[in-house]
């Protein structure tokens, strides 16, 4: 099974930050707060978060990531062939 790649994308343009979780197109959404919106593909699965005026909220100056770290057992499902 492959795991999907998580995208961040910010336009400044529109000071709209988009958190894509995985592949889809979204069917249906709920406001999570205002300006926070989750969109959810035709099965009700959550796709991406949408964040409007995101400079309000985080600074995106810097992004940085913190994963977890992969126990060996299971890198092989994520390795890349």
């Amino acid at each position: 099974m492959e795991v999907p790649v998580m995208k961040i994308k910010y336009s400044s343009d529109a000071d709209i930050c988009i958190i894509e979780l995985k592949p889809g197109i979204p069917k249906d959404s709920i406001d999570l707060k205002e300006g926070v919106i989750l969109h959810l593909d035709e099965d009700g699965n959550p796709i991406e978060i949408e964040i409007i005026d995101a400079s309000k909220f985080v600074s995106l100056d810097e992004v940085s990531f913190s994963l977890p770290t992969i126990k060996p057992s299971h890198a092989t499902r994520y390795a890349s062939n």
